[in-house]
């Protein structure tokens, strides 16, 4: 049996509390924590104390140079991903990022082609591809009964949700944007997986800021700041064109007027064969029986819970040498379609996207 992962935690925030907890539920014979750093000391030192951490490392170059360390989970703001990334590929460490792969697709390409000249593993910590329900979808979709898909809308409203006004979340210099590149990369991410990864040839999109600028539709995520400010979006929509032909619409908001629709995560995926459907938690399926049409309930798969099925994949892929479900390319492919969005509501044109 191969020796246990150790683990450096690069962000002791909230989302590096709940990687704490899940790699906790996954098992010391296979993985434990071994590091922490924050760029708050006595954060680090609080979540070590907590998890019975044994190091904590006074900044994330000295965790990263620690030849005790064999991967890392960086999350932290979205505009330290790329240089954090790169160093650890450097440094010979496994990653598991959060999402999105880096703050814009320039930087997502060198965290890309530092990790195909590593030769290490580097995962998008993309959870939603790991619940019960998206994975029966999945199921439902690699057996067939939909048929090729062609056409899928997707996206997540939310109509009081600006996160942290003023901080790191609502500066497009850390964040990158507003609900776009913070829940719209979930369900882009998802909806793409869904369909088999075919790949964005072209976009078209708008971006609004209607409710941040004014101070309106705050949520209760993350810690305002009023002495920062808010210069991102706060509702998106986009239509991406794909190389097999189908078309993809995304539609996200933090804050938004959006009456009768719900505030679940969405993605309805039509075939020639059938059709299905994610609101929230619940999935349905849909096909034509002669004149009829038959609706049935598509029940969740059985498991665990979907960041611990996401951590015993990352360990999995470290110790097969195995490609992740989430790669850095899937990484690399959202950020692009993510900055031609922005790029087209800019320009008010077209965006295509050249692979060669």
């Amino acid at each position: 049996m191969s020796q246990p992962i150790r683990l450096g935690i690069i962000g002791a925030g909230a989302i590096g509390k709940v990687h704490l907890e899940t790699f906790a539920k996954v098992g010391a014979e296979s993985v434990y924590v071994a590091a922490i750093t924050d760029a708050y000391l006595p954060l680090a030192v609080q979540r070590a104390e907590e998890f019975g951490i044994k190091t904590v490392h006074v900044n994330p170059q000295a965790l990263l140079e620690d030849p005790a360390i064999d991967a890392v989970v960086i999350g932290v703001p979205n505009q330290f991903h790329a240089p954090l990334a790169i160093e650890a590929l450097k440094q010979g460490k496994h990653v598991l990022l959060e999402k999105p792969m880096a703050i814009d697709a320039e930087a997502a390409r060198t965290i890309y082609e530092a990790q195909k000249a590593s030769g290490k593993i580097l995962m998008m910590a993309q959870q939603m591809r790991w619940t019960g329900i998206n994975r029966a979808i999945k199921e439902r979709v690699v057996n067939g009964d939909l048929g090729p898909i062609y056409n899928v809308k997707t996206g997540w409203f939310r109509k009081k949700g600006i996160p942290g006004w003023g901080s790191w979340f609502t500066r497009k210099d850390m964040a990158g944007g507003g609900p776009l590149i913070d829940i719209g990369v979930h369900m882009l991410d998802l909806a793409l997986y869904l369909m088999g990864n075919p790949k964005p040839v072209s976009v078209y999109g708008s971006t609004y800021a209607e409710f941040g600028p004014e101070r309106r539709g705050i949520g209760t995520w993350g810690t305002p700041n009023w002495d920062g400010y808010y210069d991102v979006e706060d509702l998106a929509t986009a239509l991406i064109k794909l190389d097999n032909g189908a078309t993809l619409s995304l539609e996200v908001s933090w804050a938004a007027h959006a009456a009768g629709m719900s505030q679940d995560p969405f993605v309805h995926l039509m075939g020639k064969e059938g059709g299905a459907a994610l609101v929230g938690n619940d999935g349905k399926f849909v096909t034509h029986e002669g004149d009829e049409v038959v609706e049935s309930i598509i029940e969740p798969l059985e498991g665990e819970e979907d960041r611990v099925l996401l951590s015993k994949h990352f360990i999995e892929c470290i110790n097969e040498g195995k490609e992740p479900i989430s790669s850095a390319l899937s990484g690399y492919t959202n950020s692009r379609i993510l900055d031609a969005i922005y790029e087209s509501s800019r320009t008010g044109n077209e965006v295509k996207l050249n692979w060669d």
